[in-house]
């Protein structure tokens, strides 16, 4: 998918169909992959704003291997995003950048069904400046985690350090690692996972490993302690796909504790979605060069699952 346009207003998506789309409604495909409803979806496809060269798309097209289609998205109506008081635990802050320890539970920016309470709420209460690269529903927003997905996180302050933090994550220079609580016990010290990424053709909320059609994807993981039934393991990220560890570590036999979409089994831990932790971050500074690197303290109900852990509690 290839996004064309600048800011918010005149952006155009070049999707290509994929084998796993292949023979679905161009509504039900298009909708996913765009992250929009099918009712929205099917909006934009009745005002003729999808395209396969020169004919227009509609909903109940069955899309073919390799077709090109252009969507033209309306420029949104802007949302009225307020500043709210909302407690940030921030690891490090100058006139570029801010560095915070996400919650698990807090989203990162509004979008329909979750217009407050988000990181971007309380960065805008917090900060008198962010970059304004990504338009008015996601200032400061370099990358994402999941909501339920804590740990660290880098925001611009101005658009210049928006630019050089995106390139750094882009090209990898940027480097994050993740702590993850997994079932069952991974025999191997470290390895590396390498496959393709798609979205699930059963369940498009989902991401899935696929044989072919999919996104290069690459996890590098190590073993930090086993328990039995259980293993702490720390994950980078050498791509940067969807619910990237995820889906790697349900693939490889060894899904994350708590993950509602990947793994939907009771846990004996109290966790509110998956047992995921954005640990470290290292980056140049945008302005000064100087590499930094920073760590991301466990949240409380990742530190009580690592202790009993340690304590014989569950193995």
């Amino acid at each position: 998918m290839e996004s064309i346009g600048n800011g918010i207003s005149d952006e155009r998506e070049i999707l290509t169909i994929t084998e796993n789309e292949a023979g679905q409604r161009a509504d039900v495909v298009l909708a996913a992959m765009l992250e929009l409803t099918r009712s929205n979806m099917q909006k934009l496809l009745d005002e003729g704003r999808a395209v396969k060269g020169t004919k227009v798309i509609k909903s109940n097209y069955k899309v073919k291997l390799g077709d090109e289609i252009i969507v033209t998205l309306p420029e949104p109506q802007p949302l009225d995003v307020q500043p709210e008081n909302i407690p940030l635990d921030i690891i490090y802050e100058d006139e570029d950048v801010v560095v915070v320890n996400k919650a698990r539970g807090m989203v990162v920016h509004p979008a329909a069904g979750n217009y407050s309470g988000t990181l971007v709420n309380a960065l805008l209460y917090h900060c008198k400046n962010l970059s304004g690269i990504n338009g008015v529903i996601r200032p400061g927003i370099v990358h994402r985690l999941d909501k339920d997905t804590s740990g660290i996180m880098i925001c611009a302050k101005n658009d210049a350090a928006h630019v050089s933090l995106s390139e750094q994550i882009q090209s990898k220079t940027a480097q994050r690692t993740y702590l993850a609580v997994v079932r069952g016990n991974i025999k191997t010290d470290s390895g590396v996972i390498e496959t393709q990424i798609s979205r699930d053709k059963d369940d498009r909320k989902k991401m899935a490993v696929v044989k072919e059609g999919g996104r290069n994807a690459i996890t590098e993981y190590e073993v930090v302690e086993r328990f039995g039934k259980y293993t702490i393991v720390k994950c980078k990220l050498k791509t940067g796909r969807t619910h990237q560890i995820r889906v790697h570590m349900e693939y490889l036999g060894y899904p994350l504790v708590g993950d509602p979409k990947y793994s939907p089994m009771k846990t004996p831990f109290s966790i509110n979605g998956q047992a995921l932790h954005s640990l470290t971050l290292a980056f140049d500074h945008p302005r000064t060069g100087e590499r930094m690197e920073f760590e991301a303290k466990l949240p409380e109900d990742l530190h009580k699952i690592v202790t009993r852990l340690r304590l014989g509690q569950f193995t």
